[in-house]
């Protein structure tokens, strides 16, 4: 039994669900999205509140309901506050600046490390604190972006330099110390 799914999705002041066939448009203040879900899955809009109802207790029934409720759930928190993933840069001369859309990163590599914005998705850089942030209505393309730009310097784990998320808990070891000899 879904318990996620059973749960009912709460419409906030502004934002719309307009459903057709299996297609689902949510539409707010910041923009619009717009999903296909299975189409056995049943979507309707009472007092306030969105259900998604599945037709049978098959295995494959209750994996997309609880799914597609918290996907819808995103879209309608995507397009009435939007998300947003804060990023630190850690290390000596370590920095970062916007070119147009573009993200560059200056991360001890012999070059440039050059990340293009995706659609949807604003990036931005706080360059007193060294953070990135980077903010859109999509869950999936935000922390797709954020997962893109950490790539390019992962912490690492014995100084702790490279590119994490904010609260990010990195643990340092200890270097290996030199042989003693007897």
């Amino acid at each position: 039994m879904s318990r996620i799914g059973r749960e009912p999705i709460a419409i906030p002041q502004g934002v719309t669900i307009s459903v057709d066939g299996s297609t689902v448009t949510v539409k707010g203040k910041l923009g619009t999205l717009t999903k296909t879900f299975n189409k056995n899955l049943s979507f309707e809009e009472k007092d306030g509140k969105f259900l998604v109802t599945r037709p049978n207790d098959s295995i494959e029934m209750r994996m997309n309901h609880g799914t597609t409720r918290a996907l819808i759930n995103d879209m309608v928190k995507g397009v009435s506050e939007g998300f947003k993933k804060v990023l630190e840069i850690k290390g000596v001369g370590y920095r970062a600046e916007m070119k147009g859309n573009d993200l560059v990163l200056y991360v001890g590599h012999s070059h440039a490390d050059v990340i293009p914005a995706m659609d949807g998705v604003k990036m931005t850089i706080d360059t007193k604190n060294l953070l990135i942030i980077v903010e859109g209505i999509d869950k999936q393309k935000v922390g797709q972006q954020a997962a893109v730009i950490r790539e390019t310097k992962k912490p690492e784990c014995y100084h702790g330099k490279g590119i994490r998320y904010q609260g990010e808990v990195v643990v340092l070891r200890q270097p290996a110390s030199a042989k003693k000899s007897a």
